[in-house]
């Protein structure tokens, strides 16, 4: 069974020293929170996730969800460890108290998430899916659904989904065909299919809250005439007890290349009874609530599932020997050197740390992001925070999975021929982060955005507020000696960035299709200049810390060390990022389709 260490240190480093959450009094509610208080909340996630969640990562993966008389069963020992997770607390840490939340800023659930993800993708997305469903309702829904449902999903008494794909439109939700019927009591008859549903069913609670988006008659046509629809399993009496079931099923379940112990269906709603979240025809707006946390979520699965893949080949390169370093025998003693003194190995395990350490302390930002435009005491201040976070979404979900992928690629090919064996995990690791960057919008479609509206739309205006951050970062470390490789590097990478966003500015207006040709490009180097950037914060810590006096001198020069490795081997692939924007996306564009 793969072995797992939850990086509780690295949440530390990343929530006191580089984030300062305890010193940030502006934001509502967070003075009750204190070191010690966090470290306890994240050192119980990390034994849970090890002890109970991760024994049932591989034994789900090869048994699976059954569909069985219409009802899914999801694998052994799955319905114990969802009890569990229920009762010590571990479903309600970031929900509001007023429905029985604890309160917990985002910038801590995030790092709970991660380990959830890191010991079993599968296992998490039950209770990951249900806190989207939460959110939508928090957000949108009226008195009366809240008390109806936020106590029992922020429990996790019952589970939620969220219900937007169907098999002829995909991403484009204009063409989304389910029904929503007005009853006389003021309830709408949902009839439809859908598809690709995650937890969609299953048998670790006895109600699910199904949220699906359905066109009213009257409805107009394309994304204006989309409503959101709460739709349970198991209809609800007055009192507030389970009554009849609802005229909903799970058709059949879909066979997946990975994350197997969760449920995939194809839902079938036949006149089901559903209510209305928010006002008609703005369901697309109360689904982004959704969507957008959904997408922070699936981030967290490509920075988990790379971490314990890492993790993992890391052990085994230090544990199996074969040959010598080139340079010479290293480890006279045994027969053969272990293969992390080859240069190859070290380089996709380097790739690897330097990858998900920065990517944490993105992660990091991007959720305090979030909670400054929730609680923050100045509205102005709570805006930039909204604009910042809606600009690293395409950021958080499609460039770290593509990158998470990568990283578990590299860390099954560290184990050789064994990485392509079941029994040492590593295969799984591979096809479980596959879907990440399919699901919540394909990282296509996180391009597109990130570059459509997010730099097009408004004029760049939240990219220029980042890269006032950045050059902020720059200008006071400018004069301070040990930090010159580390700025070289950002302002490397800031160049480059400057440079591709120039290219798209000033030719998209002229040919559009443009924006599809290098929108894929622009996002990875937008992506590598922000992690460049957390490191260069990093490095800017560790350098101060040192000089200050720490009986942790080596963690902190081990930070420095993999911050250089980042800027030297990641940092250099920012400028062929730009030279391929500007020297073929005219080329993509003008292809001839019969060439192809």
């Amino acid at each position: 069974m793969p072995i797992y260490q939850a990086p509780i240190r690295d949440y530390q480093f990343v929530l006191n020293e580089l984030l300062n959450i305890y010193q940030q009094d502006e934001l509502k509610g967070f003075d009750e929170f204190d070191p010690e208080l966090i470290d306890a909340v994240l050192q119980g996630v990390a034994d849970f996730t090890t002890d109970i969640m991760l024994p049932l990562n591989g034994s789900g993966d090869v048994e699976g969800c059954r569909l069985v008389d219409g009802k899914v069963i999801t694998p052994q020992g799955f319905i114990d460890a969802y009890q569990q997770y229920v009762d010590n607390g571990w479903a309600t840490l970031t929900c509001d108290p007023e429905f029985g939340g604890q309160g917990l800023p985002e910038v801590v659930g995030v790092f709970a998430t991660e380990m959830k993800t890191s010991t079993n993708m599968a296992f998490a997305m039950y209770p990951g899916l249900t806190h989207g469903a939460y959110a939508a309702i928090h957000t949108h829904g009226s008195d009366d659904l809240k008390s109806k449902y936020l106590e029992k999903l922020v429990s996790g008494e019952w589970t939620g989904t969220m219900n937007l794909t169907e098999s002829h439109s995909g991403t484009d939700l204009a063409l989304l065909r389910t029904k929503a019927i007005p009853q006389a009591d003021g309830t709408f008859a949902i009839t439809g299919e859908k598809i690709f549903i995650s937890s969609g069913d299953h048998d670790l609670t006895d109600n699910i809250v199904h949220l699906v988006l359905a066109k009213l008659p009257d409805a107009p046509a394309g994304v204006k005439g989309i409503s959101l629809f709460v739709v349970p399993k198991i209809l609800i009496n007055k009192d507030g007890s389970l009554g009849d079931p609802n005229t909903l099923c799970a058709a059949s379940l879909e066979h997946k290349m990975g994350i197997h112990g969760n449920s995939t269906c194809v839902m079938n709603f036949d006149g089901a009874i559903g209510e209305l979240v928010g006002e008609p025809h703005q369901g697309l707006r109360a689904m982004f609530t959704m969507m957008n946390q959904a997408r922070l979520g699936v981030g967290l699965q490509g920075l988990g599932v790379s971490e314990i893949a890492y993790q993992n080949a890391l052990a085994y390169a230090k544990d199996r020997i074969q040959g010598r370093a080139l340079s010479g025998a290293k480890q006279p003693e045994l027969a053969a050197d272990s293969i992390l003194m080859h240069g190859d190995v070290r380089r996709m395990l380097l790739s690897q740390k330097s990858f998900n350490e920065g990517t944490r302390a993105l992660m990091g930002q991007q959720a305090l992001w979030l909670d400054e435009s929730e609680r923050h005491s100045d509205d102005e201040c709570a805006k930039v925070a909204s604009k910042l976070a809606a600009l690293f979404t395409p950021i958080v979900k499609g460039f770290v999975t593509d990158q998470a992928f990568k990283a578990c690629v590299d860390a099954q090919q560290v184990f050789g021929g064994h990485g392509y064996i079941h029994e040492w995990g590593m295969e799984q690791f591979v096809r479980d982060s596959r879907i990440a960057m399919i699901y919540e919008g394909t990282n296509g479609v996180q391009a597109l955005d990130l570059v459509g509206r997010k730099l097009l739309s408004d004029k760049g205006e939240a990219l220029q507020i980042w890269s006032l951050e950045v050059k902020s970062l720059i200008e006071r470390n400018r004069g301070t000696e040990e930090m010159k490789p580390y700025l070289a590097g950002l302002m490397d990478a800031a160049g480059d960035l400057e440079k591709a966003t120039a290219y798209l500015t000033t030719n998209a207006a002229k040919n559009p299709d443009l924006i599809g040709a290098a929108s894929m490009a622009y996002m990875q180097i937008l992506g590598i200049a922000a992690l460049a950037w957390m490191w260069t914060r990093t490095a800017e810590k560790a350098i101060q810390t040192i000089a200050a006096g720490t009986e942790e001198t080596a963690f902190y020069q081990d930070k420095l060390n993999t911050a250089k490795f980042f800027m030297h081997y990641w940092g250099a692939k920012t400028r062929s990022l730009r030279k391929q924007i500007q020297l073929a996306s005219e080329d993509i564009c003008g292809f001839d389709n019969r060439a192809f």
